[in-house]
């Protein structure tokens, strides 16, 4: 088992920053790619970013230029860092842990709200 730990949401005015960071522990040797996806009410789970262990990086283009995955393995944290936030990226951010099928993890969510 994996189990991540997300910090860093918070209320926000636009076009402010937050660092929101999602700190894995347990069997991570089963880990391929590490995720945040984000889910606004009413709407659908959506992924935001993506990091490999390799170190490749995509973002869904409405968070390109702003947001940025980086990764720290010697704490195994993963990290978004979240600039120019926009009142529509007000959402819960969930990490995700992803491995070789079936392995699939997620943390609780932290809330992000991005005031006008």
């Amino acid at each position: 088992q994996v189990q991540l730990v997300e910090s860093g949401g918070g209320l926000v005015q636009a076009g402010g920053s937050l660092r929101l960071s999602c700190a894995a522990s347990g069997m991570i040797f089963k880990i391929n790619v590490m995720n945040w996806y984000r889910q606004a009410p009413g709407k659908q789970r959506e992924l935001v970013a993506t990091i490999t262990n390799g170190g490749s990086k995509k973002y869904v283009d409405s968070v390109k230029d702003r947001f940025t995955i980086s990764r720290d393995n010697a704490k195994n944290t993963v990290y978004l860092q979240m600039n120019s936030l926009k009142p529509e990226d007000t959402a819960v951010y969930f990490c995700n842990a992803r491995g070789s099928s079936p392995y699939d993890w997620w943390g609780q969510g932290t809330q992000v709200t991005v005031s006008s």
